[in-house]
């Protein structure tokens, strides 16, 4: 018996070159990596309060912090990157972000930590859009979908990873031995170095450039590139209220509102990311038939129909059921992004472009988690979810629908236009 779609994604899968498969390795490992660093703190926030004597939510400060700086990250290493290549920013970014983390494990206040905890948000905000432009300019234009989802996913992984870390490493080395940890990116740094090479549509474009001397500030204040630019941001702050506005609360929402254990909750929150990682290489491979906007409103409905279960399910079956097939379809469309985003940057800017619309959107969406512990605090935690989630899957699916996509566009053709193609 044949089944195409399976087919379809076997196909995505397999054929890439070694090049190419150590530019994405290389990417997907620095993202897993990120993530993994970022929820770090997360699992630690009550023993770094106790240990410096201070309340709970001035550490959550932390991870403001750590917003405030990603998109700063990622303006000033994409725009390094589209000047010089995306190899040796790259390489240095990571460098940077994993010696901060390896240095927070030494801090001796919580005001060293939040000076640190911003340092290395420059460094995660520079990480994404410099390895996702890598890995989406040496894959295949026919193999995009699928890659784009295994990426995106990377930061799921990471997630996965940090919760069973806690598990291992706090019990014998305490908090801040996760984040000596978390050092470990470095070493990816020495594998792009010597076994990735530079982005052909950078070369490409850098030659072109150097040919019309076209400025940098010329290609992005286009005003068809910037009615892009802030459409692309919009479209992120959708994004990331719907990724957000499911997993932030969703711990808490098992240990306080449910009366459930730590454990449980971290029980729980690996199986919803199992589910984050299928789906985003599912729909993401699905993206490179149906196309970018299909597979993104499709996930976004399918999403929208679990809400209701997601909100108010409170027997451990069903929060297990309803919290993966919520992940697997938020994540899903997640997995469309990183192919989307380097679709629709120009050729001369894609090393900033969809890095900073990203994080810009992210930051925007960090009124998330206050938001919802208010509406928590006062309606309880399914109401939260229910005004959250099910406005933002709306809004993600509308944005969608009605914009624009690039699919399967060739990179390195023109570096001052926005690809045309819907």
């Amino acid at each position: 018996m044949s089944f195409p779609l399976l087919s379809d994604i076997r196909d995505q899968a397999t054929g890439l070159d070694r090049d190419q498969r150590n530019a994405f390795l290389a990417a997907l490992l620095g993202w897993t990596m990120d993530a993994f660093d970022y929820f770090l703190l997360i699992f630690v926030i009550t023993e770094v309060a106790e240990e410096f004597g201070t309340s709970a939510a001035k550490v959550t400060v932390a991870t403001t912090l750590t917003l405030v700086a990603r998109p700063l990250g990622a303006y000033l290493f994409g725009i390094w990157a589209d000047k010089v290549g995306r190899r040796i920013p790259l390489m240095v970014d990571v460098l940077f972000y994993s010696a901060v983390e390896f240095a927070s494990g030494f801090s001796t206040s919580l005001t060293m930590l939040l000076a640190l905890r911003f340092l290395y948000g420059l460094g995660m905000g520079g990480e994404w859009g410099l390895g996702a432009s890598l890995a989406m300019e040496k894959i295949p234009v026919s193999k995009r979908g699928f890659y784009s989802g295994m990426l995106q996913v990377g930061y799921s992984f990471g997630y996965l990873v940090a919760a069973v870390a806690y598990f291992v490493i706090t019990p014998i080395f305490g908090w801040r031995g996760l984040f000596f940890f978390g050092a470990v990116p470095g070493l990816i740094a020495l594998y792009i170095r010597y076994r990735v090479g530079e982005s052909e549509a950078w070369e490409r474009t850098n030659q072109r450039l150097q040919v019309t001397r076209t400025p940098l500030r010329k290609v992005f204040f286009d005003r068809k590139v910037l009615v892009r630019f802030f459409y692309l941001v919009l479209l992120m702050t959708a994004f990331n209220f719907m990724s957000h506005g499911t997993q932030d609360i969703y711990p808490t929402f098992l240990k306080k509102g449910l009366g459930h254990s730590p454990h449980y909750a971290v029980y729980i929150a690996i199986i919803y990311n199992i589910g984050a990682i299928i789906g985003g290489v599912f729909v993401g491979a699905l993206s490179q038939r149906f196309g970018r906007r299909r597979a993104i409103v499709g996930a976004g409905l399918l999403g929208l129909l679990v809400v209701p279960l997601f909100a108010y399910s409170q027997a451990t079956a069903l929060l297990a059921v309803s919290a993966f097939l919520m992940q697997f379809f938020v994540q899903g469309a997640w997995g469309v992004i990183p192919a989307h985003l380097t679709e629709m940057s120009p050729d001369a800017i894609r090393g900033f472009y969809p890095g900073v619309t990203y994080q810009l959107g992210n930051l925007l969406a960090a009124v998330n988690l206050p938001l919802q512990e208010r509406l928590a605090d006062a309606h309880g935690y399914p109401f939260a979810f229910a005004v959250v989630v099910a406005p933002t899957l709306v809004a993600v699916i509308l944005l969608t629908a009605f914009g624009r996509e690039a699919h399967s566009v060739t990179f390195g053709e023109d570096p001052a236009t926005v690809p045309e193609k819907v």
